[in-house]
Formats: structure tokens, C-alpha cells, sequence
């Protein structure tokens, strides 16, 4: 069987549920399935990442990328809020359905979402910032793989921004990020959440 989160197709039984939930000051609805990451509620960690990102020191020019968007809540969010194009992947096909789903039920028009593994189907050759609530149970080389393969994929004073429990690897991808960037910044710690930022400098 795959019905974990991160398997490219689950097979788990469809059980939809329909909620909203307020980001960024806006309520939104969103409709979730079985087989996908968080679905009875935005996770905690996703909340903090979304109060936390700040694009305001961001190159002008270019799309912002939400890496295992999930259902959407990140990507549909940032998208409201900063009004930059966004384009959101997830390996999940069920996922990335419901995300396209959440986008039209929220009237987000300023999104691209797709099917892509990590970053082999993006759309573009570079990005103005990169975030990502990465999927922790796939494996500490997936979440380095997500860490490293940003950098190539950023202009120049971009920024990738991930949210990971300390418990579960918060010290290891700082060091990947700070190896891979030269800089890796906690922003923000939050009930175990860390927010780490790296910048393309």
C-alpha cells in the first residue's frame, strides 16, 4: 500500500472533509482527503511559517516556489498576501488536486500547481524565494535534497525559508543550509518550530 503523504499516488480511501481556517486575515476554505499531510486542520508548524515569511527584502522580479505545497494552506496564502505568482509542487497527485481545488474555491488566481518529485517538473529556472514545510517521515535525504537543490534554483539575494521541529532535524538541515548557502538564520522558534532562512548572496 502507499498512503503515506509523500507517495506519489495513495491508495487510501477518498474521505473528504471541507473547513475553513483564517491566514494571513483572511478566512479560507479548504476541502482535504485521506493520504494527504495535515488534514483535519492547517499544522502548527505551516502556521508559524506562513506568519513568518517575509518577502519584503526579496529580488523584484521572479516567482515564489512552496515545495510539498500539500492541500495548499502555504502556497494559497503567500500567494493572497504578497500577490507574487506562486507556483506550488508535491510529488501527491491527491494533493496537488485539492490544492488546484483550493485555489478556485478561494479565487487565488496568481498560482501555478503541479505535480513535480522535489524539483525535477518546475517551471522555472529560478525563483525569487523558495519555502517548504518538508515531509520529514520521506527521510533525511529528501529534506536535504529539498535544502541543497534551492540553492541552484534561486537569483541572487533570494531566500529559502523551511519551518522543522527541532526534535525532528532542525540542527542537521541548519547545518545543510549553512553549508550549502554559507548563512542559515533562525528566525523564529515557536512552541519547538524553528524557521530557518538561508539567503543566495
Amino acid at each position: 500500500m502507499t498512503n503515506h503523504y509523500y507517495s506519489e499516488r495513495p491508495d487510501t480511501a477518498h474521505d473528504f472533509e471541507q473547513w475553513s481556517f483564517e491566514l494571513r486575515g483572511r478566512r479560507f476554505q479548504f476541502v482535504t482527503d485521506a493520504g494527504v499531510f495535515s488534514r483535519e486542520t492547517v499544522d502548527y508548524g505551516s502556521r508559524v511559517l506562513i506568519d513568518a515569511f517575509d518577502w519584503e527584502e526579496l529580488p523584484e522580479e521572479g516567482k515564489l516556489l512552496d515545495v510539498g505545497c500539500g492541500y495548499g494552506p502555504i502556497g494559497l496564502s503567500l500567494a493572497y498576501a504578497s500577490e507574487r505568482l506562486v507556483e506550488m509542487i508535491d510529488i501527491n497527485e491527491r494533493a496537488v488536486a485539492l490544492a488546484q481545488g483550493n485555489a478556485k474555491r478561494n479565487q487565488i488566481e496568481n498560482v501555478d500547481v503541479h505535480q513535480s518529485n522535489i524539483y525535477a517538473d518546475v517551471h522555472e529556472e529560478s525563483y525569487a524565494a523558495i519555502f517548504s514545510n518538508p515531509p520529514i517521515r520521506a527521510g533525511k535525504q529528501v529534506v536535504h535534497e529539498i535544502l541543497t537543490g534551492a540553492y541552484p534554483r534561486l537569483k541572487k539575494g533570494g531566500t529559502l525559508t523551511i519551518v522543522i521541529q527541532k526534535k525532528q532535524g532542525a540542527p542537521s538541515a541548519q547545518k545543510k543550509m549553512k553549508e550549502t548557502f554559507g548563512n542559515a538564520e533562525i528566525v523564529i522558534k515557536d512552541k519547538g518550530y524553528y524557521i530557518i532562512k538561508s539567503v543566495k548572496e
